[in-house]
């Protein structure tokens, strides 16, 4: 187990890589923080996204106590014998690592027993029976099927995270879905958020559903894999969604969260509209009027009094 953020993940670019190609079970904390230029040291996804395609699970926490159950989760699901994937489970930087949040510890012994012992089928360091590790893969084929067995342990993680998952929320008594909605039965609009910002998000969807409005919020806590099935489900039926990014792809239609996103929901039976809304980069505050927004402008889409506006810098100047 270890732990990094911002420029400390990008340092071992080549490192992840090397894990997950070697099926190596470790989990990985990261504090989501901003990567340079220019400097700065507050919180965006610009790290972890940068990271989403080395083949390691990713799990992403709102609070402090969905930090914990990540962390403690992600052993069992590294080591099953199904997956042997590495696993980051990330955390906003100072929003989550440095601010005061309620959270329920529980005991060693829970913990111990849950995580249980791991024995590996084939240890780096075991003298009498050894095996090679990071070998050269040529021309040939064995680099590519590789590959595919790395595909397929992440797809098969897919099953492995919500079992585990249902496992410990039977011991401690929290929940925990792929992707988690909040007034999701009948909305007609919905923001769709990863991290700490889906508490504004809600917060805003509660005084806008007290007024009547039929608005929802999706929390897609499991980033990699991505839960496009879950996803599509939650979103069917809406009249427009916003997708919230805390960080860039320079060069695409729109942020890594939105460009999953609209491709998860491609093959519905109807096409929703969906904004990007890149935001708080490098820190940038998250004010409650800027959520506001976001609602106002799914509510014109929705109505047709406004077409959808495409990538938004939201709060910018």
């Amino acid at each position: 187990m270890t732990a990094t953020s911002s420029q400390g993940l990008a340092y071992m670019w080549e490192e992840l890589h090397v894990a997950a190609g070697m099926r190596l079970p470790i989990v990985m904390a990261n504090a989501n923080r901003a990567l340079s230029a220019p400097i700065n040291i507050h919180c965006d996804h610009s790290d972890i996204m940068g990271a989403r395609d080395t083949g390691w699970i990713i799990l992403f926490a709102e609070t402090a106590q969905e930090a914990y159950d990540n962390t403690i989760m992600s052993v069992r699901i590294a080591e099953h014998p199904d997956v042997l994937l590495p696993v980051l489970t990330c955390l906003d930087g100072f929003i989550t690592t440095h601010s005061i949040d309620r959270a329920q510890i529980m005991d060693d012994e829970t913990v111990k027993a849950f995580v249980g012992d791991y024995v590996p089928e084939n240890a780096l360091l075991d003298v009498e029976h050894p095996v090679t590790h990071g070998s050269f893969a040529g021309l040939g084929g064995p680099y590519f099927e590789f590959k595919n067995s790395q595909r397929m342990a992440i797809e098969r993680s897919r099953d492995v995270v919500k079992a585990v998952a249902a496992e410990w929320s039977a011991v401690c008594g929290r929940p925990f879905g792929m992707v988690e909605t909040w007034g999701m039965e009948d909305a007609e609009t919905a923001i769709v958020v990863i991290g700490s910002t889906a508490g504004n998000a809600r917060h805003v969807a509660r005084g806008l559903r007290a007024e009547g409005k039929k608005v929802g919020v999706v929390k897609v806590r499991c980033f990699r894999p991505f839960p496009y099935v879950e996803l599509a489900a939650a979103l069917k039926g809406v009249k427009a969604v916003a997708v919230m990014d805390r960080s860039e792809s320079f060069g695409a239609e729109g942020g890594p969260l939105f460009l999953e996103v609209r491709s998860a929901l491609y093959d519905l039976d109807t096409r929703v509209p969906v904004v990007d809304y890149i935001y708080g980069l490098g820190g940038a505050d998250v004010k409650i009027e800027l959520i506001d927004r976001v609602f106002a402008d799914l509510s014109d889409i929705a109505s047709g009094t406004a077409a959808p506006s495409g990538l938004v810098y939201l709060g910018a100047r």
